[in-house]
Formats: C-alpha cells, sequence, structure tokens
C-alpha cells in the first residue's frame, strides 16, 4: 500500500474512532505505520491531513452505498441494505466526531456537506423514484425533499442531544429513525415487502 494510502485510511480510522480534537501527528503516523518525516512530505500540517482524509472516507463511503444499491432487488431492499450498511458503520463511530469535524475543522465540514448533498441526495432521489415506480413508495412523494430530509436527519444524530451519548445509543437512533421514515414513504404493499428485509439485514445487524 502507498504511503498515502496509509496516512488516508489510518486519519479517517482515527478520527471516526476517537474525534478529531485530541488526534495528533504523531497519532496518525504511528496508526499508519510510517515515520512523521514521512507524513509531513505529504502534508504540511494537521488541517490538511483532515480534509484529505475527509474526502476519502466520504467517497469510499458513498462508493459502498452505490455498490449496496446496486446489488438490491428493489428500492425497498435496497433502502434496508443500506440501513444495515450504516449500522455497522456506526458501531466504529464516535458520536462526537462529526461535532467536533463542524466546530473545529470547518473547512472539512464544508467539503463533507457538499459531497452529501451532491452524491448522495442523488442516490437517495433515484431511490424514491424507483420505489414510486415500482408502486412500493407513495406516488405523491416529493423525491428530492424526502432525499434531504433523509441525509439532514442523518447529520442531526452525529450531533450532541438529549438522544445520543454512545455508541450504543447512536446505532438504535438511527435506526429508529431510518424505520420510521421508510414507513412515510411506503405503501400497503412496500410495508409487506419491507418486514422481510427487515428480518433479514437488520436482525442480522443487530445481532452482528
Amino acid at each position: 500500500m502507498e504511503p498515502l494510502e496509509k496516512i488516508l485510511g489510518a486519519s479517517a480510522e482515527l478520527f471516526s474512532q476517537y474525534g478529531f480534537k485530541t488526534i495528533t501527528m504523531d497519532d496518525i503516523a504511528r496508526r499508519a505505520g510510517i515515520s512523521k518525516k514521512t507524513l509531513y512530505q505529504h502534508f504540511a500540517n494537521k488541517q490538511e491531513v483532515v480534509n484529505e482524509s475527509v474526502v476519502w472516507y466520504k467517497n469510499n463511503t458513498t462508493n459502498s452505498c452505490t455498490m449496496v444499491l446496486e446489488s438490491a432487488e428493489n428500492a425497498v431492499e435496497a433502502m434496508v441494505k443500506i440501513l444495515a450498511f450504516f449500522d455497522e458503520m456506526y458501531k466504529r463511530i464516535n458520536p462526537m466526531a462529526m461535532f467536533e469535524m463542524q466546530r473545529y475543522f470547518p473547512e472539512a465540514y464544508k467539503i463533507f456537506r457538499e459531497s452529501l448533498m451532491e452524491r448522495d441526495v442523488k442516490m437517495m432521489r433515484e431511490n424514491i423514484q424507483q420505489g414510486i415506480k415500482e408502486g412500493y413508495y407513495r406516488e405523491e412523494l416529493n423525491a428530492d425533499l424526502m432525499a434531504r430530509y433523509r441525509l439532514e436527519t442523518s447529520l442531526l444524530i452525529l450531533q450532541p442531544s438529549l438522544v445520543v451519548n454512545d455508541r450504543n445509543s447512536l446505532m438504535s437512533v438511527a435506526l429508529e429513525i431510518g424505520e420510521h421514515f421508510m414507513y412515510g414513504l411506503m405503501t400497503p404493499k412496500g410495508e409487506k415487502l419491507y418486514q422481510k428485509y427487515k428480518a433479514k439485514y437488520l436482525k442480522q445487524a443487530s445481532q452482528a
């Protein structure tokens, strides 16, 4: 693996697990298995590491979501598989990480949000449009509005709040909100299909 990939992978791992504030360049070099000299050959400071690792992490996550969506038979299965995917991801995320990025590295947070709005809203909108055509989602839905709403609520649970204070509560709240969103989309036909996929994917996710 190239040093740059090692740095970005190690940084993303550290920031998601421990937050952005306390991680140092020493920590990053140590986790990447490289010298500080090599680290500084690629990045002048922590701000640069944060910016690039956030882009790297976001691209990897979005690409993984794309593969999950493409592997699904229909819109409902795709959405449930995405819920299960993020359930696994939240097991490795520090609930304070997003808040710390927003507060201490606003440039990186801006990059993150722009990517989210550009790529993830499009994916979510296309899923909703597909579900409407398949008869599993209500035909009167505003696909663009609901896609943006879903992603905004996903960001909200990654902020300090009365309902999220640790990894366990983050996972349970994320699944609860995700299911609430699904029931707002689905027709009775879609709800029946949802129960099938929920038993298959979300049960596995909660037990993993």
